[in-house]
């Protein structure tokens, strides 16, 4: 058991000793999720390594360095996610039928309305075309 929590420590080590050197020279974003990731397993690993060995200061540092990981992970995906929704526009509320803009005869090219009543582009985050 000694040897596979050796090779584990080692492989982590290595593993976040590549994501600094990929940082370090340009080659990775220090805030991305891939360096996020390598720093995440190399502390894991290291931790377990470390607890293993009763290294206890080593340990805890590796336990905080996983928890500031999952933390920053989390945002990342949060942002994401939070990018994506907003990138696809507004969706139905509340399991309404999609709206549609349409344009209305006799109104300025382009100026669009809602087939909906009392819905109005302001809502939508969109300001009306200027009239006149």
């Amino acid at each position: 058991m000694s040897t596979l929590i050796t090779i584990v420590g080692t492989v982590g080590a290595v593993v976040m000793l590549y994501g600094y050197a990929m940082v370090s020279a340009g080659r990775m974003s220090g805030d991305g999720t891939a360096f996020q990731v390598l720093n995440l397993a190399g502390a894991v690993t290291l931790m377990v390594n470390s607890g293993y060995h009763s290294a206890w200061p080593s340990a805890v540092l590796n336990m905080v360095w996983s928890g500031i990981g999952v933390f920053t992970l989390g945002r990342l995906v949060s942002r994401r996610a939070a990018a994506r929704r907003a990138a696809a526009g507004p969706g139905p509320a509340d399991g309404a039928a999609q709206e549609t803009a349409q344009d209305t005869p006799g109104d300025t090219p382009g100026d669009t309305v809602r087939d909906t009543p009392g819905d109005t582009a302001r809502e939508y985050g969109r300001e009306p075309a200027p009239v006149g």
